[in-house]
């Protein structure tokens, strides 16, 4: 007699767990959203299987991996709301264990608000230490050490404000209304107010940082 199709997918999800070391070969992203994120289906069944194997099922079937080419320096990120992980590909450059590592590392983050409910949690609290451990990842570090370069960005819109002169540097031109934090909390109880607006300056070759 064979197995049932619910069986069959979690037979599959363990056989990928224990192939992870052909992970750089197997995770060929097949969806592009809109944002540039290509969702990938393998670890979205390793993501499951993880969930499941912890009690979170519920998660296990709204949970989606995706990769995002535009990360520069973070290894990846985890969204609540959306039940999404975003993974950096140069990740898959690195190592299919840093792969599977990142994966846990952010599914934790998941886990740990799943079960704390409507209560929010810290970011790399003892929950989500918890989870991690849960997930075959005890003592694992906030932050990563990987090598990736981050890219040098040079700064060349400069914006001041009129009433105590602080100066904002910006990669980009500012669009939106920006007023100086410190005076509005100082002359106008925090409140945004035209009068501390900053507005944008021309400054010396000399002071532009990159």
């Amino acid at each position: 007699m064979s197995p049932a199709p619910r069986q069959l997918v979690l037979n599959f999800g363990r056989n990928l767990l224990r192939q992870l070391d052909d992970l750089p070969k197997k995770a060929t992203p097949r969806r592009t959203s809109a944002n540039g994120l290509r969702r990938d289906p393998i670890l979205e069944e390793v993501a499951r299987v993880l969930l499941k194997k912890v009690g979170c099922h519920r998660l296990a079937k709204v949970v989606t991996v995706a990769w995002n080419p535009r990360m520069r320096t973070t290894a990846g990120v985890a969204c609540y709301r959306t039940k999404r992980v975003i993974l950096n590909p140069k990740l898959i450059e690195v190592s299919a264990a840093e792969v599977q590592r990142t994966l846990r590392h952010e599914l934790a983050h998941l886990v740990a608000q799943a079960r704390a409910g409507r209560r929010r949690v810290a970011a790399h609290g003892p929950e989500w230490a918890q989870a991690c451990a849960d997930l075959g990842i005890p003592d694992e570090k906030r932050c990563h050490e990987l090598p990736f370069k981050a890219r040098r960005m040079t700064r060349r819109f400069f914006y001041q404000c009129p009433e105590c002169g602080t100066l904002m540097a910006r990669v980009h031109r500012v669009k939106s209304r920006v007023a100086c934090l410190k005076c509005c909390r100082k002359y106008n109880r925090g409140k945004y107010h035209e009068r501390f607006r900053f507005q944008e300056i021309e400054v010396p070759p000399d002071r532009i940082a990159a």
